[in-house]
């Protein structure tokens, strides 16, 4: 990309911005990870493949969808919209430009490398390495983060196992993960040999980190690693397991965003945990946006690493949301001028400062928990709803960004699935952003949260299959990675 002279304060940094020419495009199954960028960021459009403003978004381009084929995962979507013909017209038509993805692998970067258009996140090979529950482990370690209790090796056998955690002296108590994937489908809960029988064809032959069964609150921290430090976002903490709004046991469902939830101090530790963790992965070659999952001892008020997700996340649109409003400047502006490479002065400790504060927000993100597999007929509009004085939900009025919240009945729901496409058992139905709490500070879900959930699902209709109708479940993002 084209140098620049250096940028002096955020003025300055947000008319660069403003008046950026060069094509960035945030190629992504639906808008909603980075949805509003577009009104700072000048020259950025959103690649999508979904939809979910039916045609109203200026800066939205959906290709044609007629002949998709059957997708297995997210980077399979990111590599079908790339290999479009209709968007490589469109990138032949501009200048150079960047791309960026949430997901996306090798073929991506060579499909990328071909149409002259850059990915502006760190490769796909240091995100693979990266993303080994083992290696942040490591990276913890050396930048002085730390880990639950654990120890690291291979069990074959529920003895080996045991024998594994005693020479750590973390007991018998034990959380067992292996090195890659979701932590809802990685992470095992050991504590007798019944456990280890459940559990034992997903833990033999790999590469183990055990740790000690702690009570904890988790939660999510969004920073982004640059040549001036490491900014971090809004501490949050998560929503999961509710079989309300998802049928995974130990699901994400959301996170709260609340100043109040977590104890005197904590915070302060979060954020100081993400900063160091993100300095030493500049140092390792990443730069940009990351996400870092913590664990609080609740006996303690330790806080210690979780697991790293580096990328754009699904904790990335309350992070948004909050930098932008309640601090005046979107953290992810930074990661744009790392890959723009544009060398920039601004007072970080001011920024971080206006990050810190902040009021009570909610996102929740709606799966499908009835096992059933059916074509979708009628689906909800994104938009702003309201949840009214009968507990039911209303449509209000058209919005294409969260900050069209008006009061804390209201909510912006973004669609994901809509008329013409299949619901079926784990289908993210889409996300929900609010203001005020759904989750008490017992993490017990609140009635709110209940009736938004029942009331947006109630508001799709769908009929169910012919024996002959094809359809392709895809394994991978029925896990819920369509953000």
């Amino acid at each position: 990309m084209p140098k620049t002279e250096k940028l002096v304060g955020l003025t300055e940094i947000f008319r660069f911005l403003r008046r950026n020419k060069t094509p960035i495009y945030v190629v992504t199954p639906t808008p909603f990870s980075l949805l509003g960028l577009d009104q700072w960021v000048g020259g950025l459009e959103y690649i999508n493949y979904f939809d979910i403003f039916d045609g109203n978004h200026r800066r939205v381009t959906v290709p044609t969808t007629a002949q998709a084929p059957d997708f297995q995962s997210m980077e399979d979507v990111a590599n079908y919209l790339i290999s479009h013909k209709e968007f490589r017209a469109k990138v032949k038509s501009q200048r150079p430009g960047m791309a960026i993805f949430v997901m996306f692998d090798e073929e991506t970067e060579r499909l990328c490398e071909k149409i002259d258009l850059e990915v502006a996140l760190p490769s796909a090979a240091l995100r693979t390495r990266l993303d080994s529950k083992i290696e942040t482990t490591r990276l913890g370690n050396e930048a002085g983060v730390a880990s639950a209790p654990n120890v690291m090796g291979e069990a074959e056998t529920f003895d080996e196992l045991i024998a594994l955690a005693a020479s750590a002296g973390i007991g018998s108590d034990l959380v067992v993960q292996t090195p890659y994937g979701d932590s809802g489908r990685t992470t095992f809960f050991i504590n007798s040999e019944a456990d280890w029988d459940k559990f034992e064809a997903k833990i033999v032959d790999q590469h183990l980190k055990v740790m000690k069964r702690l009570n904890h609150l988790p939660g999510t921290i969004e920073g982004c690693a640059t040549r001036n430090g490491t900014l971090v976002g809004p501490v949050m903490t998560d929503i999961t397991g509710f079989e309300e709004i998802t049928p995974y046991k130990g699901g994400w469902c959301g996170n709260d965003v609340s100043p109040s939830i977590l104890p005197d101090g904590v915070p302060e530790k979060v954020r100081e945990m993400a900063r160091l963790f993100g300095d030493r992965l500049y140092k390792e070659g990443y730069r940009g946006v990351f996400c870092l999952d913590f664990l609080l001892d609740t006996d303690t008020n330790e806080v210690y690493l979780g697991e790293l997700n580096p990328r754009v996340s699904g904790a990335t649109p309350p992070t948004h949301l909050i930098t932008s409003t309640y601090g005046g400047c979107p953290m992810f502006l930074f990661h744009i001028l790392e890959f723009l490479d544009v060398d920039y002065e601004v007072d970080t400790d001011e920024i971080q400062g206006r990050w810190n504060e902040y009021d009570h927000w909610t996102q929740l993100i709606l799966k499908q928990t009835e096992d059933k597999v059916e074509l979708i007929t009628k689906a909800p509009q994104s938009g702003i709803w309201r949840l009214n004085e009968d507990d039911e939900v209303e449509f209000v009025r058209p919005a294409l960004n969260i900050t069209s919240i008006g009061d804390e009945d209201e909510a912006f729901y973004m669609r994901v699935y809509g008329a013409g496409e299949y619901c079926y058992h784990g289908a993210d139905m889409g996300c929900l952003l609010s203001r005020g709490r759904m989750q008490s500070d017992e993490r017990e879900l609140l009635d709110r949260a209940k009736f938004w959930n029942a009331g947006i699902k109630k508001q799709f209709v769908s009929i169910p299959l012919q024996p002959d109708d094809p359809v392709n479940i895809p394994e991978d993002i029925s896990e819920g990675k369509w953000f």
